[in-house]
């Protein structure tokens, strides 16, 4: 298990576990994140990673693709 910020990009991932406290584990399962989906990294801007969740992309910052292990 890691962090989504250091998975290979272009790689499907399954998300394992979801850290952070009540208010951004519900901001990342509004944006589509849930323990079980399938998330991939789409690519990699500075400190900001463009991924994709649910058919959709989403940016995400470092520090909250920190907090979703895969």
């Amino acid at each position: 298990m890691m962090p989504l910020i250091y998975a290979e990009a272009g790689k499907p991932q399954i998300i394992k576990k979801i850290g952070g406290n009540p208010e951004v584990k519900q901001h990342l399962a509004d944006l589509g994140f849930n323990v079980g989906g399938e998330v991939s990294v789409v690519s990699s801007l500075g400190k900001n990673l463009i991924v994709k969740v649910k058919e959709s992309r989403v940016a995400v910052s470092d520090e909250l693709a920190r907090k979703i292990m895969v």
